[in-house]
């Protein structure tokens, strides 16, 4: 893995949404939200940088009942937020 500082990573509620996010395959908007303690239009603000970036995917899958927002990882998210808390891990160390 490459240390590599990430600016758009480093902001802590989009630090935050990249962790819980790298241990797991997929979230609903709603838990990511509540596990940030913010509005819905200020998740959605990170989110659409991470996206832009290609960093995460957001999709509302349709079938039965009310539709969910899910975010993922992409493999060049997982990089990045890797890359960027191996990075910290290097600014400590030093």
């Amino acid at each position: 893995m490459t240390a590599r500082f990430d600016e758009l990573v480093h902001a802590p509620n989009r630090l935050r949404v990249c962790a819980f996010l790298a241990a797991t395959t997929s979230a609903e908007f709603g838990v990511l939200r509540d596990l940030l303690g913010v509005a819905d239009s200020v998740l959605s603000k990170h989110l659409k940088v991470l996206q832009d970036a290609g960093y995460l995917t957001v999709t509302k899958p349709t079938g039965r009942g009310r539709v969910k927002t899910w975010v993922q990882l992409t493999p060049e998210g997982r990089r990045a937020y890797l890359g960027h808390v191996e990075a910290l891990r290097s600014l400590i160390s030093d």
